[in-house]
């Protein structure tokens, strides 16, 4: 059984018609019909592309697009399984919780060293000139 691409190559050539015609008729871009013939799917756009690009050409060579589709899924079957190693699954997650308990860390130590200098007495902080006056002041009983 022939590709898809080299299916819709030979029903095309048998109609006599160019990559330039097909093109046209289908408004696929040429390049994308050359690709199609080539069975390089890859390098088209998308699946959705590809498939509405071989339903378009299906219908301009007069074929039933599900023939055409049903080739392609047929040809495109491979399954592309990697297998995914068991320790690796655990590391990230104990790494990032790792993370997130030093960043805790350090949160709780930089909000209470800003607790600590918000709520730090004043009293020694004044100035001598006027402690000293306030002392004087409260001890002659005079208020100002």
């Amino acid at each position: 059984m022939p590709t898809v691409g080299t299916f819709l190559r030979q029903l095309r050539e048998s109609k006599s018609l160019s990559v330039e015609e097909v093109s046209r008729a289908t408004r696929v871009p040429a390049t994308s019909v050359e690709r199609i013939e080539a069975d390089r799917f890859d390098e088209l756009p998308g699946e959705v592309f590809v498939r509405g690009f071989l339903k378009a050409y299906a219908r301009a060579l007069g074929v039933p697009a599900e023939e055409v589709l049903a080739r392609y899924t047929a040809s495109r079957r491979v399954a592309w399984v990697t297998p995914l190693p068991i320790s690796s699954a655990a590391k990230p997650a104990r790494t990032r919780r790792f993370g997130v308990a030093i960043a805790f860390v350090l949160l709780l130590i930089l909000f209470t060293l800003a607790l600590s200098i918000v709520l730090k007495p004043r009293g020694d902080d004044m100035p001598q000139e006027l402690s000293a006056r306030d002392h004087s002041d409260l001890a002659s009983g005079r208020v100002s």
